[in-house]
């Protein structure tokens, strides 16, 4: 019985970047050899085992076969016949197919601090084991498959894509991006569940460049399927007054950057992601109807997030962004009462503390744009002052003097209204 540590801990030790997760695998053993040592079955489709002190996760070498369209079409085999070869033949990536004997893991310990990256580099040199040169992929900063099993799971797609974001500076080898349209004009993208559809985006999102991620989607032609109305912004000129970059896809592009430069939520990204969905349907003779383009990228944000089963919290977030943003943008223009009515719209004062994070989307909006990506966002402190000025209404007293009056239900309701109006109204006497 042997044990490696495999995948991302070493790429990222070697990246010198802090490892988070291990990852295991157990060489020549079986079920039955693992819970004898105490380790806990955890792994539904293929056997993964908890370590019964520290919890991480171990499993047995496997191999794949592929037996069905999508990424759950697989016939599992281990045992202790199984090489580590053959389990790192069935990986996605070079650098996430490197493997390093337990006994000299102990350098990739994010605690430890007494080695030196250099003396990994001495460790894995002499004793890792990399029949695909990964190492080698990693010094040139390129992201290719391991083998042409690669094909046979099309979430490997959407993986590669998100570690592009992860990694921008890394290119994509050619050979592994024709295998990639390969997969796609053959339509394995087709059989993804759109849970894990979500779970990569999501992931991808919450990189450093998440462009990247969409720029390959839509390189291999993955996009196109999984995300049309995304797909469908590129091409579609801008206001150029506003928009020096022209093209929408692009200044989408942008946005999803400034987010992550701004250190955005989940929730402010995906807001970010589905704004302007509207205009990859809307004629140019209609540009000037906002509304009717932010009613449209409403309606196509619904459709995504119900598709994807986006979680709620990010999808009400972004579908106010999406009615809103042309209003948020302009509220300058907005008199006290029409300021509070935008407040309504976004019900802020029900739930105040998502107010900064609509902003937020706002502003990467507005931010996302050439010549206009170190520019202060104007509306964000005049829209804060104004709930803050709305929410200090008092609206028991009111509720009360409303009571006295004779005043009930919907009366007392715009007598909450009108002095949040008056609130706001003071602000700027």
């Amino acid at each position: 019985m042997q044990i490696f540590s495999v995948g991302g801990a070493i790429r990222d030790a070697l990246l010198r970047q802090p490892v988070k997760d291990k990852d295991w695998v157990v060489v020549g053993a079986t079920p039955a050899d693992m819970t004898a040592l105490g380790y806990q079955t955890v792994g539904k489709d293929f056997p993964v085992f908890l370590h019964p002190q520290s919890r991480e996760e171990y499993a047995l070498a496997r191999t794949e076969r592929k037996t069905a369209p999508g990424y759950k079409g697989f016939v599992v085999h281990a045992s202790p016949d199984v090489t580590l070869e053959d389990d790192l033949a069935r990986r996605d990536l070079t650098i996430n197919a490197m493997a390093l004997p337990e006994a000299h893991s102990g350098l990739l310990d994010p605690a430890s601090t007494s080695n030196s990256h250099q003396t990994l580099e001495d460790v894995f040199s002499a004793h890792g084991i990399d029949p695909y040169h990964g190492w080698q992929d990693l010094k040139n900063k390129t992201l290719r498959h391991v083998t042409t099993a690669f094909r046979e799971d099309p979430v490997r797609i959407l993986r590669l894509a998100r570690f592009a974001a992860r990694f921008p500076e890394f290119k994509i080898a050619p050979e592994t991006l024709q295998l990639m349209q390969d997969m796609v004009q053959a339509g394995e993208v087709e059989h993804l569940v759109p849970e894990r559809v979500w779970q990569e985006l999501a992931k991808g999102l919450m990189t450093q460049k998440p462009s990247r991620m969409f720029d390959v989607l839509k390189a291999c032609g993955a996009l196109q399927v999984l995300l049309p109305e995304v797909n469908a912004l590129w091409g579609v000129p801008q206001r150029a007054e506003h928009h020096p970059e022209i093209d929408t896809g692009v200044h989408l592009m942008m946005v999803l950057d400034m987010s992550a430069q701004l250190n955005a939520s989940l929730p402010v990204r995906v807001a970010c992601l589905m704004h302007d969905l509207g205009k990859g349907t809307t004629p140019q003779s209609e540009w000037p109807r906002h509304i009717a383009h932010e009613q449209r990228s409403a309606k196509l944000l619904k459709q995504v997030c119900e598709r994807l089963r986006v979680p709620v919290e990010c999808k009400e977030l972004a579908d106010v962004v999406a009615r809103e943003h042309g209003n948020i943008h302009r509220s300058h223009d907005l008199n006290a009462a029409a300021l509070m009515r935008l407040l309504e719209r976004c019900d802020a004062i029900r739930k105040p503390d998502r107010w900064p994070e609509i902003l937020l989307a706002c502003e990467c909006d507005a931010r996302g744009r050439l010549g206009f990506e170190d520019s202060a966002y104007a509306p964000k402190s005049r829209l804060l002052k104004a709930l803050e000025a709305a929410l200090s209404v008092t609206t028991a007293d009111i509720a009360a003097e409303a009571q006295k009056q004779g005043l009930t239900g919907p009366a007392v309701g715009e007598k909450i209204h009108q002095a949040r109006v008056e609130a706001i109204a003071h602000l700027w006497v």
